[in-house]
């Protein structure tokens, strides 16, 4: 599958820029390369899915929740090229009937096992001595969220297309923290801000050093306030955030990653935290099939 991941489309945001101090904001179009491979998913994608094609067995192993939009991307890139792909999902078997995700990723040929919360946890994170692999034979595993170093080694591949807008700061939605550390990985001159949208999550550091084993901290920034309540939770703040910013922006955002991330790179250039002279670009990582859990008419998009 020919993705152009390599000419990433950015978008200028001048509602949130400040001329008079130089600041500009731009927005990362990761959500615009394909729209079921979406965002930073095909990065982390990227290496595994060669691993795989460069084996025997060509078969994906991976781990997700009910509307991981991980899965729908490993679903998608596997059926485009003849990989077969397995999930095992974290829940019960009648998710599928609620979860627009999963609909999807048995339509696209991934075969869902469900497992309890406890079986998963056990499982999840592991890359060998998988009882899961021992089940369905020999294949290429990808951690839940691409959480590995070849996920990190993917997402590192982002800052490619970032490099000649000599960004002075990067920001990007937290959620296993592997595109974050693939930013680290990466090297490059920009300051990262980190948005976990998960509650009390407070390892990120440790993830990224699990990850990709060393990085400069003084060049990492987290605001671990603007989780709205945890993962894939939401207030009407926040959903009035996202129609305020397709209205301003004619841009989409999702409610569990990028609008989370995008309200608090707001928040933060009110309250003053960017210097002058700052060049901001922020990282739209996709995921907008989620929306379709919210109610009717909850979004103006």
């Amino acid at each position: 599958m020919n993705l152009p991941i390599f000419d990433i489309e950015i978008d200028d945001l001048p509602t949130l820029s400040i001329p008079e101090k130089n600041i500009t904001v731009q927005i990362a179009r990761l959500d615009k390369i394909h729209p079921q491979v979406s965002g930073n998913k095909i990065y982390k994608l990227h290496y595994f899915i060669k691993a795989c094609l460069a084996s025997s067995h060509k078969t994906i192993l991976t781990y997700g929740g009910a509307f991981s939009n991980h899965l729908v991307a490993t679903a998608f890139y596997c059926q485009q090229v003849g990989i077969k792909c397995i999930a095992v999902v974290r829940g019960n078997e009648q998710q599928k009937f609620t979860s627009h995700t999963l609909a999807s990723c048995e339509q696209l040929g991934m075969k869902l096992i469900f497992v309890d919360r406890e079986l998963y946890k056990l499982q999840a994170n592991k890359t060998h001595e998988n009882n899961f692999n021992t089940q369905f034979g020999d294949c290429t595993i990808i951690p839940e969220g691409g959480f590995a170093a070849d996920g990190a080694k993917g997402a590192a591949l982002i800052v490619d297309s970032l490099k000649k807008y000599k960004p002075t700061h990067i920001c990007c939605a937290v959620g296993t923290a592997t595109t974050i550390a693939g930013l680290m990985l990466a090297n490059c001159n920009a300051q990262i801000i980190a948005v976990p949208a998960i509650k009390n999550m407070l390892d990120i550091e440790e993830r990224i050093l699990n990850l990709i084993g060393t990085y400069e901290r003084e060049k990492l920034t987290i605001f671990n306030e603007f989780h709205f309540g945890g993962y894939a939770k939401y207030n009407q703040q926040l959903i009035a955030f996202m129609n305020q910013f397709y209205k301003a922006n004619n841009i989409p955002t999702d409610f569990i990653y990028t609008a989370k991330m995008m309200y608090t790179i707001q928040r933060k250039l009110q309250e003053g935290f960017f210097t002058s002279n700052s060049s901001i670009i922020c990282l739209h990582t996709g995921g907008l099939q989620g929306n379709a859990t919210l109610p009717k008419n909850t979004l103006i998009f």
